[in-house]
């Protein structure tokens, strides 16, 4: 009989220590491991999830419990076997997983021992136990499978539902090593997690967290709380045409947002929730969907843009099949994902085509202007071109300039002297550094000033027109159209009705 080359071979299992701890370092953070333990309470329909950070210094725990349709004992066993699934085989189009490691790796990266209880509806509660310091010290494959007698009390609580699931996490080592029960700036610290895990989640699962959906999620009793990344329900959010793109077969839906400007909001809180996780900066770009559940949280996939101040408006929402996890390279974490090459054309053209009325709406509050259109007396800066290099000159066209040079009298070369001295020092360089590394926290003029001082100013460039000889009619057109008085729409009308009674005398 010929042999062939795979006749003959060496079975070499990997070694069980050096497997487990190699799968600790997939590269979670607390919230994004969470998040994974979330994916398989929603795959088992779970209507309830809750969450429960319970603090005890190096023996503190964090726990999951859901009311989804619970595993038998065979399916629980099979769940806790790293690489359940092949990611290769055909899933339900409603599966959130795809390697069947989610649950291992997004465990292991947190704690040193992974508990899974679970009971079918009418049936009895399984528990499977990984205990990663046992299996270093016996240096097998050993899945613990406690009896009746040893069951913690937390998994008995299955008895309370139908059916459901309980995840524990036990030697949280990546949070708790070093730390104190009764040290309080460790509890702080434990409990801070909270609140990441709570606005990441609110993030992530929002499409199912929105009204008329059937999942709830609490931690420590608190309910989490959708967070549309989109806006859709200000009234300022643009919402461009759909777009729908068919690649081997399946269908991608892309639906562009443009976001309002700060202007439109009530309040500098809604407008710092409205940001996101990160702020406004971070969270520009993709939204990467597969089965409503959110994998990448703003991004430009690498087609060539990056997270600028004046793009930041623009968000754009895309939904997947999960059929397609391999050509957009989905890992394990779901939080990577990259358009396949033939496809890449189009997204970059959907992204410059959501850029630029996004950069129109931040550069002009929400007014479609130029400013080389606009009239001579609106703006208090100009901007001009000298040897290639960018000039930024005060407006001497600007009616408090102009009326301020022309009143000068033996002051007037002082003044203009000024004026270039405020020129030539600019500090652009600064300027533009603050507005990379913090973007969110550049002022916009008259944000914080007293409604006496917008007064005070507004006052003054009305008596310089009006000293000029422009009409008290034309002043008020002026004023309203005016930079910066053009997003105080409101007090801009305050005021100008307080002139009201003139304007009709005139």
């Amino acid at each position: 009989m010929k042999t062939t080359l795979y006749d003959f071979y060496d079975e070499i299992p990997p070694d069980p220590g050096a497997m487990i701890e190699s799968l600790r370092a997939f590269g979670y953070h607390l919230e994004t491991s969470i998040a994974d333990i979330i994916d398989n309470s929603i795959s088992a329909e779970a209507h309830n999830i809750g969450i429960d950070f319970n603090w005890k210094g190096e023996r503190s725990t964090i726990s999951f419990i859901d009311d989804g349709i619970g595993m038998t004992e065979k399916v629980l066993t099979n769940a806790m076997r790293p690489g359940s699934k092949n990611p290769l085989e055909e899933r339900d189009e409603k599966d959130l997983g795809r390697f069947g490691l989610g649950l291992k790796t997004a465990s292991f990266s947190q704690c040193r021992k992974l508990t899974v209880g679970s009971k079918r509806k009418a049936g009895e509660i399984f528990v499977r136990c990984w205990d990663l310091d046992y299996i270093n010290e016996c240096g097998e494959w050993r899945l613990l499978k406690p009896d009746k007698e040893n069951i913690a009390p937390i998994f008995l609580s299955l008895n309370e539902f139908k059916s459901g699931t309980i995840v524990l996490w036990e030697k949280i080592d990546r949070i708790t090593k070093g730390t104190n029960s009764d040290n309080k700036k460790h509890e702080d610290h434990f409990l801070g997690q909270i609140d990441v895990v709570k606005d990441h989640l609110a993030m992530v699962f929002h499409r199912y967290l929105e009204k008329n959906t059937n999942l709830k999620i609490m931690i420590n009793g608190r309910q989490v709380k959708p967070w549309d990344p989109f806006l859709t329900n200000h009234p300022s959010t643009q919402r461009l045409p759909m777009e729908h793109v068919i690649f081997n077969g399946k269908e991608i839906t892309i639906q562009p947002f443009i976001l309002p400007h700060r202007s439109k909001f009530d309040n500098d809180k809604l407008y710092e929730i409205a940001g996101g996780p990160g702020g406004w900066n971070e969270r520009q770009g993709f939204y990467i969907y597969r089965n409503k559940r959110l994998i990448v949280q703003g991004d430009w996939l690498g087609l060539g843009f990056r997270k600028e101040q004046h793009t930041k408006l623009a968000r754009i929402l895309v939904d997947l099949p999960n059929s397609l996890d391999g050509e957009w390279r989905i890992d394990v974490k779901k939080s990577v994902a990259r358009p396949p090459p033939l496809i890449r054309d189009k997204f970059k053209q959907i992204a410059k085509l959501t850029i630029e009325p996004a950069i129109n709406i931040y550069r002009y509050r929400g007014k479609v202007a130029e400013r080389s259109s606009a009239a001579s007396f609106s703006f208090p800066w100009s901007t001009s071109v000298q040897h290639g290099m960018y000039h930024y000159s005060i407006n001497r066209d600007h009616p408090i300039v102009a009326n301020i040079l022309q009143n000068s009298g033996e002051n007037k070369n002082k003044i203009k002297t000024m004026l270039r001295l405020i020129e030539e020092t600019v500090p652009v360089p600064l300027i533009i550094l603050n507005s990379s590394n913090n973007p969110d926290k550049i002022q916009q003029p008259f944000e914080d000033a007293p409604s006496g001082e917008l007064q005070m100013v507004l006052k003054e460039i009305w008596d310089s027109m009006i000293n000029t000889g422009v009409s008290k009619k034309d002043a008020k057109k002026r004023l309203e159209q005016m930079e910066p008085f053009s997003d105080y729409p409101d007090f801009v009308k305050d005021f100008i009705q307080s002139q009201e009674s003139e304007i009709r005398n005139e």
